[in-house]
């Protein structure tokens, strides 16, 4: 049954590892409820204090937020803790766009609950090796890519934003770091960790693959230094910031007279203007 709960006695999933950004989507996402109202309750479950934990719907609710709403319809479930933080990976696994970080902290903690699961009932951990496997059927991940993302878990968070730029930025322009890397480099210790992530902004170049596994056996063998880093970094400068060249007759043509006598930064940014101009431009035709 639905009832309507005050938006105030509702608090976060605790260490939801979801984020609910303020952009383009929530605010289309609180022009629909004002329009049509909101079509599915969020799911809540009732805590210890009196107040109640948001299981499905934090998005949902922060829009009603920003409508200004005081209440917000809510179907309310009495569930264990386990129950509680499976629902609640589950519900969300599914979004559009999950970055890395999200999916890597949302198995780990559905993977906890069913180990403990396991524990409650039988005395002992009898999904050990089999839980990465039950996180997976439920999400269409094999177990083996389970505990790849979960090893992201043990990244410092400046290497970790390198991986969630993958997804968000495009690489041309961003330090990205692909997730098979990541996993290797998941294995070093934190000062290991910060040791490389500030050699990679100094270079700003991060390790292939293989050699992030050159980088994990060093470590291994106690001889991790920046040295040993400069020494593997270096050999990507110019490769994974190729610079891209044009036509300098071809590019003056078109450019205003005046704009061609001045520096080079100068036709570079009107350039960059121009494009970003341009893209604004054609996206408000398409609406």
């Amino acid at each position: 049954m639905n009832t309507k709960i005050s938006i105030f006695e509702i608090d976060s999933f605790t260490d939801h590892p979801f984020k609910v950004n303020n952009d383009d989507s929530l605010l289309e996402l609180a022009e629909s409820i004002k329009q049509n109202g909101l079509l599915n309750p969020i799911i809540v479950r009732r805590e210890n204090n009196g107040r109640y934990e948001i299981i499905s719907g934090h998005r949902r609710k922060c829009a009603c937020e920003l409508l200004g709403y005081s209440e917000i319809e809510c179907i309310i479930k009495e569930l264990s803790d386990e129950e509680a933080t499976i629902q609640m990976v589950d519900s969300n696994i599914y979004r559009e766009k999950i970055l890395p970080s999200e999916k890597a902290f949302a198995y780990k903690m559905k993977m906890e609950a069913i180990k403990h699961q396991g524990k409650a009932t039988c005395g002992h951990d009898v999904h050990k090796l089999k839980s990465s496997d039950i996180v997976g059927n439920s999400s269409g991940e094999s177990g083996k890519n389970v505990r790849r993302y979960i090893r992201l878990t043990y990244l410092i968070s400046e290497l970790l934003d390198l991986v969630d730029n993958t997804f968000l930025y495009d690489k041309r322009y961003y330090i990205t770091l692909g997730i098979t890397s990541a996993v290797e480099l998941s294995y070093l210790n934190k000062d290991e960790q910060l040791l490389l992530y500030e050699t990679i902004k100094y270079n700003d170049a991060t390790p292939t693959h293989g050699q992030a596994i050159k980088i994990r056996e060093l470590s291994k063998n106690k001889n991790l230094n920046f040295n040993e880093l400069e020494n593997i970094l270096s050999q990507n400068k110019g490769i994974q910031n190729e610079t891209i060249t044009f036509n300098k007759s071809k590019i003056e043509s078109a450019l205003p007279y005046e704009l061609i006598k001045r520096q080079k930064n100068y036709i570079e940014e009107y350039i960059i203007k121009a494009i970003e101009y341009y893209n604004k431009r054609k996206d408000e035709l398409e609406l």
